[in-house]
């Protein structure tokens, strides 16, 4: 099967996403989280990226990632690479951490951004052990996992120094009080009904718009 093609220009905008060798964990505890989310931020600064959101799972992770500077696969494999080193030092492992290449999706921003923000971060209740959750129960567990973004997106004093916030909370009248509730209400929303982007990616790699996608 061909790749998929990687298409990078300056400002372009991604869904990336990694998942665990034959679908193993990639963070065994906190300390695992904690340490990735401090590489995650140095390799931000260093490659000059700007994070809209992410969310860590046991065995995968995904990112929403702006290149100002379309420097995503030198980013992607420096990244990949100093958190594989440090995961396979610490837990006494050798070779490869991650199932193949990373996925990239190149994403129309002005029509795809915030309802791809939402998605990643209903990543929490959308896996097999939360399908019979009430609809309270899947709110609470957002409202208390915090190995994502979606905290800082409805209160301020969840904020992380590398994540930015604005690009989507804009889309709900900015970053205020109103705005804030209006992005939780709006996932809280997602959760009674599917957000399926899959369908409307185009050969793999591209989602947006038919005239982003031409």
């Amino acid at each position: 099967m061909a790749r998929s093609l990687r298409i990078q220009y300056e400002g372009a905008v991604y869904h990336l996403a990694c998942r665990g060798n034959e679908k193993k964990e990639i963070f065994g505890d906190d300390t695992d989280r904690k340490t990735f989310l401090n590489l995650l931020k140095d390799s931000l600064k260093t490659y000059r990226t700007v994070l809209h959101c992410f969310v860590l799972m046991d065995n995968h992770f995904h990112l929403l990632l702006e290149t100002p500077i379309a420097n995503l696969s030198e980013f992607m494999r420096q990244f990949n690479i100093i958190y594989t080193s440090y995961y396979n030092r610490r837990h006494k492992r050798v070779g490869h951490l991650y199932q193949g290449r990373y996925k990239s999706i190149l994403v129309d921003k002005e029509n795809y951004l915030v309802v791809l923000s939402r998605y990643i971060h209903l990543n929490p209740v959308r896996i097999t052990q939360r399908e019979g959750d009430s609809l309270v129960e899947k709110e609470n567990h957002l409202r208390r996992y915090k190995w994502n973004s979606l905290l800082g997106y409805v209160d301020r004093a969840e904020r992380l120094p590398f994540v930015e916030y604005g690009a989507i909370l804009d889309a709900y009248g900015g970053d205020t009080d109103k705005g804030r509730k209006a992005y939780w209400r709006n996932v809280c929303e997602d959760l009674s009904k599917e957000i399926d982007i899959r369908e409307r990616i185009v050969g793999g790699s591209v989602l947006g718009s038919d005239e982003f996608i031409n």
